[in-house]
C-alpha cells in the first residue's frame, strides 16, 4: 500500500481560509526583526572589511571565529557579536510567532508583545554597538527575554490549560 504525500499547500490554504491578510499583519514584527538583522549584517561588513584591511588581517587566516579578534577595534567586534546574537534567541521568537499565528494565538496581546520584543532587540543592538556599558546591555537583554518568556507562557496557557 502506497502512502500519499500530504499536500501542505492545501493544508495551509485550508488553515488560513481567507485570513492571509490577518496573518501577514500579525507576522509583521517577524519581518521587521529579519530586516533589522540584515541591517546589522551590512553594518558588520561595512565596518569589518576596512578594519581587517587596516589591521593587515589575511582573510584566509581568519577562517575561525576569534582568530584575529585582538587585531580589530572593540566597536567592530561588537557589531559582529551583535549580528551573531540576532541568530540566537530571536529564533525562539520566530518559532513562537509562527506557531501562534498558525494555531489561533495571533491576538492583539501577542502582537504587542512581538513589537515589544522586536524593539528590545533593536535597542539591544544599538546599546551593544554604541555603548561600552555591559550592565545596560544586559538590562535591555533581560527585558527582551522577559517579554519572550511571557509570549511563550501565554502560548503554553492557551494550548494546554
Amino acid at each position: 500500500m502506497e502512502t500519499e504525500t500530504p499536500d501542505f499547500g492545501a493544508m495551509l490554504s485550508t488553515l488560513l481560509d481567507g485570513k492571509a491578510a490577518e496573518l501577514q499583519a500579525f507576522l509583521t514584527p517577524v519581518l521587521l526583526l529579519v530586516c533589522w538583522t540584515l541591517i546589522m549584517w551590512l553594518w558588520m561588513y561595512v565596518t569589518r572589511i576596512p578594519a581587517m584591511q587596516k589591521a593587515g588581517v589575511d582573510p584566509d587566516s581568519a577562517r575561525h571565529p576569534g582568530t584575529y579578534g585582538d587585531k580589530l577595534p572593540a566597536n567592530v567586534r561588537s557589531v559582529a557579536d551583535n549580528y551573531n546574537h540576532l541568530h540566537e534567541q530571536p529564533t525562539i521568537f520566530y518559532a513562537l510567532m509562527i506557531f501562534a499565528g498558525l494555531t489561533g494565538g495571533g491576538d492583539a496581546l501577542m502582537l504587542n508583545l512581538a513589537y515589544g520584543y522586536g524593539g528590545m532587540r533593536v535597542l539591544h543592538s544599538l546599546v551593544q554597538v554604541l555603548s561600552p556599558k555591559v550592565a545596560l546591555r544586559f538590562l535591555v537583554f533581560a527585558l527582551g527575554s522577559i517579554v519572550l518568556f511571557v509570549m511563550a507562557g501565554k502560548e503554553v496557557i492557551r494550548v494546554f490549560l
